[in-house]
């Protein structure tokens, strides 16, 4: 697919950061109903992606921010990425027992 502009990635980190949709996406794991609500969302701000864009996007996301996190509590600080900060403020009180739960 196309890349993902800052702009892009911004309005889904926006999305995102709505406690009602983190509600939702840390509840499931069968979240195609949760992405198109997404996609309306994002298609709103003039932002053409399909559910299946945004659900690898948030997926990709979460996971270079997993990884940047894991580096720095173990003392690296080499390691970094663009939209960090967002994610901490919506994925930093996750902590990891929630992380684990979710997961099962």
């Amino acid at each position: 697919g196309k890349h993902w502009t800052v702009n892009e990635v911004r309005a889904l980190i926006r999305i995102w950061s709505d406690k009602n949709i983190q509600q939702q996406l840390e509840g499931t794991v069968r979240n195609k109903r949760i992405f198109e609500q997404v996609a309306a969302r994002l298609q709103k701000f003039g932002i053409d992606r399909d559910w299946k864009q945004c659900r690898t996007k948030y997926k990709n996301l979460k996971h270079e921010y997993k990884s940047v996190k894991s580096a720095q509590d173990s003392g690296s600080t080499s390691k970094t990425m663009k939209f960090f900060n967002e994610l901490d403020a919506i994925l930093g009180h996750c902590t990891m027992e929630q992380a684990s739960k979710s997961d099962n």
